[in-house]
Protein backbone atom coordinates (compact mmCIF):
# COMPACT_ATOMS: atom_id res chain seq x y z
CA UNK A 1 0.00 0.00 0.00
CA UNK A 2 1.15 3.39 -0.91
CA UNK A 3 0.62 6.80 -0.77
CA UNK A 4 0.45 8.45 -3.97
CA UNK A 5 -0.66 11.37 -5.81
CA UNK A 6 -2.03 11.80 -9.06
CA UNK A 7 -1.71 15.48 -11.01
CA UNK A 8 -4.70 15.86 -13.64
CA UNK A 9 -6.66 12.58 -12.09
CA UNK A 10 -9.70 13.68 -13.33
CA UNK A 11 -8.42 13.59 -17.06
CA UNK A 12 -8.80 10.42 -19.16
CA UNK A 13 -5.46 8.86 -18.71
CA UNK A 14 -5.58 10.10 -14.82
CA UNK A 15 -9.15 8.51 -14.12
CA UNK A 16 -8.31 5.08 -15.52
CA UNK A 17 -4.75 5.37 -13.51
CA UNK A 18 -6.72 6.20 -10.29
CA UNK A 19 -9.15 3.96 -10.39
CA UNK A 20 -5.69 1.19 -11.01
CA UNK A 21 -4.17 2.65 -7.93
CA UNK A 22 -7.56 2.45 -5.68
CA UNK A 23 -7.89 -1.04 -6.59
CA UNK A 24 -5.01 -2.21 -5.65
CA UNK A 25 -4.97 -0.71 -2.21
CA UNK A 26 -3.51 2.52 -2.09
CA UNK A 27 -3.94 5.96 -0.56
CA UNK A 28 -4.93 8.06 -3.56
CA UNK A 29 -5.03 11.70 -3.92
CA UNK A 30 -6.20 13.77 -6.91
CA UNK A 31 -4.28 17.29 -7.61
CA UNK A 32 -6.60 18.96 -10.65
CA UNK A 33 -8.20 22.28 -11.31
CA UNK A 34 -11.60 20.76 -11.21
CA UNK A 35 -13.65 17.54 -9.92
CA UNK A 36 -15.30 15.62 -12.95
CA UNK A 37 -18.74 15.25 -11.81
CA UNK A 38 -20.10 14.61 -14.61
CA UNK A 39 -18.82 11.36 -15.53
CA UNK A 40 -21.47 8.73 -13.77
CA UNK A 41 -18.77 5.67 -14.82
CA UNK A 42 -16.55 6.99 -11.98
CA UNK A 43 -17.01 7.68 -8.31
CA UNK A 44 -14.18 8.14 -6.64
CA UNK A 45 -15.81 9.90 -3.61
CA UNK A 46 -17.16 6.79 -2.21
CA UNK A 47 -13.34 5.32 -1.86
CA UNK A 48 -12.07 5.53 1.81
CA UNK A 49 -8.75 6.16 0.48
CA UNK A 50 -9.20 8.85 -1.68
CA UNK A 51 -9.11 12.59 -1.47
CA UNK A 52 -9.30 15.59 -3.71
CA UNK A 53 -7.54 18.72 -3.67
CA UNK A 54 -8.45 21.34 -5.95
CA UNK A 55 -5.75 23.64 -7.86
CA UNK A 56 -3.65 24.96 -10.59
CA UNK A 57 -0.43 23.35 -11.11
CA UNK A 58 1.48 26.55 -12.37
CA UNK A 59 -0.11 27.58 -8.68
CA UNK A 60 3.01 26.26 -6.45
CA UNK A 61 1.12 26.86 -3.03
CA UNK A 62 -2.31 25.82 -4.04
CA UNK A 63 0.27 22.15 -5.24
CA UNK A 64 1.90 21.87 -1.50
CA UNK A 65 -1.48 21.08 -0.35
CA UNK A 66 -1.11 17.99 -2.11
CA UNK A 67 2.76 16.69 -2.65
CA UNK A 68 3.16 16.71 1.38
CA UNK A 69 5.65 14.72 3.79
CA UNK A 70 4.67 11.00 3.66
CA UNK A 71 3.62 10.86 0.01
CA UNK A 72 5.64 8.07 -1.59
CA UNK A 73 4.93 8.65 -5.53
CA UNK A 74 3.56 11.56 -7.95
CA UNK A 75 2.06 10.64 -11.26
CA UNK A 76 2.14 13.69 -13.15
CA UNK A 77 -0.35 13.92 -15.93
CA UNK A 78 -1.26 17.52 -15.69
CA UNK A 79 -0.78 18.77 -18.75
CA UNK A 80 -2.34 20.59 -21.38
CA UNK A 81 -2.88 18.61 -24.68
CA UNK A 82 -5.06 18.32 -28.36
CA UNK A 83 -4.43 20.20 -31.24
CA UNK A 84 -7.59 22.51 -30.59
CA UNK A 85 -5.19 23.26 -27.07
CA UNK A 86 -2.03 24.41 -28.70
CA UNK A 87 -3.39 26.21 -31.90
CA UNK A 88 -6.22 28.45 -29.92
CA UNK A 89 -3.80 28.96 -26.82
CA UNK A 90 -0.31 27.92 -27.57
CA UNK A 91 0.96 29.86 -24.36
CA UNK A 92 -1.19 28.35 -21.54
CA UNK A 93 -0.16 25.30 -23.06
CA UNK A 94 4.19 25.68 -22.38
CA UNK A 95 3.04 27.48 -18.90
CA UNK A 96 1.08 24.55 -17.87
CA UNK A 97 3.19 22.00 -19.36
CA UNK A 98 6.69 23.59 -18.41
CA UNK A 99 6.21 25.54 -14.96
CA UNK A 100 3.62 23.00 -13.33
CA UNK A 101 6.46 20.36 -14.15
CA UNK A 102 8.94 22.81 -12.67
CA UNK A 103 6.34 22.80 -9.41
CA UNK A 104 6.17 19.46 -8.89
CA UNK A 105 9.75 18.53 -9.33
CA UNK A 106 10.40 21.25 -6.62
CA UNK A 107 8.30 20.13 -4.40
CA UNK A 108 9.11 16.69 -4.54
CA UNK A 109 12.63 16.77 -4.34
CA UNK A 110 11.47 19.13 -1.00
CA UNK A 111 9.83 15.74 0.05
CA UNK A 112 11.55 12.43 -1.20
CA UNK A 113 8.91 12.03 -3.58
CA UNK A 114 9.12 9.61 -6.30
CA UNK A 115 8.55 10.93 -9.71
CA UNK A 116 6.68 9.44 -12.64
CA UNK A 117 6.46 11.95 -15.40
CA UNK A 118 3.86 11.65 -18.31
CA UNK A 119 5.40 12.42 -21.37
CA UNK A 120 4.14 12.06 -25.18
CA UNK A 121 5.26 10.86 -28.69
CA UNK A 122 5.17 14.29 -29.72
CA UNK A 123 8.61 14.80 -28.33
CA UNK A 124 10.09 12.71 -31.28
CA UNK A 125 8.61 15.32 -33.32
CA UNK A 126 8.63 14.53 -37.21
CA UNK A 127 11.69 12.64 -36.90
CA UNK A 128 11.82 10.78 -40.49
CA UNK A 129 13.10 7.64 -39.51
CA UNK A 130 10.85 5.52 -37.09
CA UNK A 131 10.52 3.60 -35.30
CA UNK A 132 11.95 5.50 -32.44
CA UNK A 133 14.03 4.55 -29.75
CA UNK A 134 13.70 6.40 -26.37
CA UNK A 135 17.04 8.57 -26.91
CA UNK A 136 16.43 9.10 -30.82
CA UNK A 137 17.01 12.12 -32.17
CA UNK A 138 13.82 15.16 -31.64
CA UNK A 139 13.56 16.90 -35.30
CA UNK A 140 10.48 19.81 -35.20
CA UNK A 141 9.51 22.35 -36.94
CA UNK A 142 9.57 26.14 -36.73
CA UNK A 143 8.79 27.97 -33.81
CA UNK A 144 6.08 30.20 -35.75
CA UNK A 145 3.99 26.91 -36.16
CA UNK A 146 1.75 26.45 -32.82
CA UNK A 147 1.98 22.86 -33.48
CA UNK A 148 5.09 22.48 -31.73
CA UNK A 149 4.56 23.98 -28.66
CA UNK A 150 3.31 21.48 -27.20
CA UNK A 151 6.49 18.83 -27.94
CA UNK A 152 8.65 22.03 -26.79
CA UNK A 153 6.89 22.12 -23.74
CA UNK A 154 7.13 18.47 -23.08
CA UNK A 155 10.80 17.95 -24.38
CA UNK A 156 11.44 20.97 -21.53
CA UNK A 157 10.14 18.82 -19.47
CA UNK A 158 11.41 16.20 -19.67
CA UNK A 159 14.88 18.31 -19.61
CA UNK A 160 13.68 19.99 -16.20
CA UNK A 161 13.00 15.76 -15.07
CA UNK A 162 16.04 14.46 -15.95
CA UNK A 163 18.02 17.86 -14.79
CA UNK A 164 16.44 17.05 -11.37
CA UNK A 165 17.49 13.62 -11.13
CA UNK A 166 21.49 14.47 -11.91
CA UNK A 167 21.58 17.48 -9.75
CA UNK A 168 19.65 16.28 -6.77
CA UNK A 169 19.20 12.29 -7.20
CA UNK A 170 15.41 12.77 -7.21
CA UNK A 171 14.09 9.60 -8.18
CA UNK A 172 12.31 10.06 -11.79
CA UNK A 173 10.71 7.97 -14.62
CA UNK A 174 9.35 9.52 -17.77
CA UNK A 175 6.88 7.27 -19.96
CA UNK A 176 5.84 8.47 -23.38
CA UNK A 177 2.56 7.69 -24.35
CA UNK A 178 1.73 6.74 -27.76
CA UNK A 179 -1.87 7.95 -29.55
CA UNK A 180 -3.94 6.36 -26.07
CA UNK A 181 -7.23 6.04 -26.78
CA UNK A 182 -10.47 4.41 -24.89
CA UNK A 183 -13.33 5.25 -22.60
CA UNK A 184 -13.98 8.92 -21.20
CA UNK A 185 -11.24 10.24 -23.82
CA UNK A 186 -12.45 13.79 -24.93
CA UNK A 187 -13.66 13.79 -28.59
CA UNK A 188 -11.17 16.25 -30.21
CA UNK A 189 -8.30 13.03 -30.66
CA UNK A 190 -9.03 10.53 -33.90
CA UNK A 191 -10.39 7.64 -32.30
CA UNK A 192 -12.79 9.16 -29.97
CA UNK A 193 -13.87 12.22 -32.10
CA UNK A 194 -14.79 9.09 -34.85
CA UNK A 195 -16.99 6.99 -32.19
CA UNK A 196 -18.57 10.25 -30.84
CA UNK A 197 -19.31 11.29 -34.25
CA UNK A 198 -20.49 8.13 -35.85
CA UNK A 199 -22.93 7.49 -32.93
CA UNK A 200 -24.67 10.53 -33.19
CA UNK A 201 -25.70 9.75 -36.58
CA UNK A 202 -22.46 12.12 -37.97
CA UNK A 203 -19.82 11.17 -40.65
CA UNK A 204 -16.23 10.56 -38.99
CA UNK A 205 -13.88 12.89 -40.33
CA UNK A 206 -10.57 11.81 -42.20
CA UNK A 207 -8.33 14.57 -42.38
CA UNK A 208 -6.40 14.95 -45.52
CA UNK A 209 -5.25 11.34 -47.27
CA UNK A 210 -5.79 9.41 -44.43
CA UNK A 211 -2.63 7.79 -45.24
CA UNK A 212 -0.93 9.27 -42.22
CA UNK A 213 -0.13 6.13 -39.39
CA UNK A 214 -0.56 5.71 -35.68
CA UNK A 215 0.02 3.18 -33.19
CA UNK A 216 -3.11 3.27 -31.19
CA UNK A 217 -2.82 2.37 -27.57
CA UNK A 218 -5.52 1.21 -25.59
CA UNK A 219 -5.56 3.28 -22.30
CA UNK A 220 -5.79 -0.06 -20.07
CA UNK A 221 -2.26 -0.90 -21.47
CA UNK A 222 -0.94 2.60 -21.19
CA UNK A 223 -2.15 2.66 -17.30
CA UNK A 224 -0.36 -0.95 -17.22
CA UNK A 225 2.94 0.09 -18.32
CA UNK A 226 2.70 3.12 -16.22
CA UNK A 227 2.26 1.34 -13.02
CA UNK A 228 5.00 -1.34 -13.77
CA UNK A 229 7.57 1.59 -14.34
CA UNK A 230 6.59 3.33 -11.07
CA UNK A 231 7.14 0.02 -9.21
CA UNK A 232 10.62 -0.85 -10.98
CA UNK A 233 13.82 0.78 -9.23
CA UNK A 234 15.63 0.11 -12.67
CA UNK A 235 13.42 2.24 -14.01
CA UNK A 236 14.64 5.22 -11.75
CA UNK A 237 16.57 7.92 -14.37
CA UNK A 238 15.21 6.28 -17.57
CA UNK A 239 12.28 6.95 -19.85
CA UNK A 240 9.90 4.07 -21.87
CA UNK A 241 7.59 4.30 -25.03
CA UNK A 242 4.93 3.29 -23.91
CA UNK A 243 2.74 2.37 -26.95
CA UNK A 244 1.47 0.12 -29.63
CA UNK A 245 4.34 -1.47 -32.29
CA UNK A 246 1.61 -1.94 -34.99
CA UNK A 247 1.20 0.95 -37.49
CA UNK A 248 -2.67 1.89 -38.26
CA UNK A 249 -3.78 4.20 -41.21
CA UNK A 250 -6.28 6.90 -39.81
CA UNK A 251 -7.92 6.00 -42.85
CA UNK A 252 -8.52 1.99 -41.62
CA UNK A 253 -8.80 3.36 -37.69
CA UNK A 254 -12.04 5.28 -38.97
CA UNK A 255 -13.41 2.47 -41.22
CA UNK A 256 -13.04 -0.16 -38.10
CA UNK A 257 -14.58 2.52 -35.89
CA UNK A 258 -17.26 2.65 -38.39
CA UNK A 259 -17.81 -1.69 -38.93
CA UNK A 260 -18.12 -2.39 -35.32
CA UNK A 261 -20.53 0.95 -34.76
CA UNK A 262 -23.04 -0.38 -37.30
CA UNK A 263 -25.19 2.96 -37.34
CA UNK A 264 -27.55 3.19 -40.32
CA UNK A 265 -26.81 6.19 -42.61
CA UNK A 266 -23.39 6.10 -41.49
CA UNK A 267 -20.81 4.51 -43.92
CA UNK A 268 -17.97 6.50 -45.09
CA UNK A 269 -16.20 9.59 -43.92
CA UNK A 270 -15.83 13.19 -44.58
CA UNK A 271 -12.69 14.66 -46.08
CA UNK A 272 -11.01 17.59 -44.16
CA UNK A 273 -7.93 19.67 -45.67
CA UNK A 274 -6.12 20.69 -42.60
CA UNK A 275 -4.17 23.50 -45.07
CA UNK A 276 -7.60 25.08 -45.42
CA UNK A 277 -8.63 24.22 -41.76
CA UNK A 278 -5.30 25.16 -40.02
CA UNK A 279 -3.69 27.32 -42.39
CA UNK A 280 -0.43 27.23 -41.66
CA UNK A 281 0.04 26.92 -37.70
CA UNK A 282 -0.20 23.10 -38.23
CA UNK A 283 1.83 20.51 -39.53
CA UNK A 284 1.21 16.93 -39.71
CA UNK A 285 3.20 14.31 -39.12
CA UNK A 286 2.97 11.26 -41.65
CA UNK A 287 4.13 8.22 -39.12
CA UNK A 288 4.26 7.60 -35.81
CA UNK A 289 5.71 4.27 -34.51
CA UNK A 290 7.38 4.01 -31.11
CA UNK A 291 10.13 1.10 -30.64
CA UNK A 292 8.78 -0.27 -27.16
CA UNK A 293 10.95 -3.27 -26.64
CA UNK A 294 12.77 -1.26 -23.91
CA UNK A 295 10.33 -1.32 -21.83
CA UNK A 296 8.99 -4.89 -23.12
CA UNK A 297 12.26 -6.14 -22.00
CA UNK A 298 13.08 -4.20 -18.98
CA UNK A 299 9.42 -3.76 -17.09
CA UNK A 300 7.99 -6.87 -18.81
CA UNK A 301 5.04 -4.57 -20.24
CA UNK A 302 3.09 -6.16 -23.63
CA UNK A 303 0.45 -4.54 -25.48
CA UNK A 304 -2.68 -7.14 -24.91
CA UNK A 305 -5.59 -4.89 -26.74
CA UNK A 306 -5.51 -4.36 -30.26
CA UNK A 307 -7.24 -1.77 -32.21
CA UNK A 308 -10.23 -3.32 -32.96
CA UNK A 309 -11.00 -4.65 -29.80
CA UNK A 310 -10.04 -1.35 -28.35
CA UNK A 311 -12.61 0.50 -30.54
CA UNK A 312 -15.28 -2.14 -29.64
CA UNK A 313 -14.91 -1.49 -25.59
CA UNK A 314 -14.84 2.09 -26.50
CA UNK A 315 -18.57 2.21 -28.72
CA UNK A 316 -19.54 -0.49 -25.84
CA UNK A 317 -18.87 2.65 -23.29
CA UNK A 318 -19.79 5.79 -24.67
CA UNK A 319 -23.28 3.59 -25.62
CA UNK A 320 -23.48 2.84 -21.64
CA UNK A 321 -23.00 7.09 -21.00
CA UNK A 322 -25.41 9.12 -22.54
CA UNK A 323 -23.69 12.17 -20.80
CA UNK A 324 -20.84 11.61 -23.63
CA UNK A 325 -22.42 11.24 -26.64
CA UNK A 326 -24.92 14.56 -25.76
CA UNK A 327 -21.03 16.71 -25.13
CA UNK A 328 -20.27 18.83 -27.94
CA UNK A 329 -17.74 17.35 -29.56
CA UNK A 330 -14.93 19.73 -31.11
CA UNK A 331 -12.78 19.11 -35.04
CA UNK A 332 -9.23 17.41 -33.65
CA UNK A 333 -6.92 15.33 -34.71
CA UNK A 334 -4.94 12.58 -32.66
Amino acid sequence: MSNVVVTGGYGFIGSHLVTALLERGDHVTIFDFLKNTRDTSIDFDRHPNFRFVQGDVTDLAAIEAALTPGVDTVFHLAAVVGVKNYMEDPLRVLDVNVVGTRNVLELSHRNGIRVVFASTSEVFGKNPNPPWAEDDDRVLGSTKTARWSYSTSKGMAEHLVFAMYAANGLPVTVVRYFNVYGPRQNPIFVVSQTIHRILNGRQPLLYDSGDQTRCFTYVDDAVAGTLLAADSDAAIGEAFNIGSMTETTMREAVDVAIKIAGVEGVSSAESVDTAAHFGGRYEDIPRRIPDSTKAQRELGWHLKVDVAEGIRRTIEWARANPWYLQQLGRDGQG
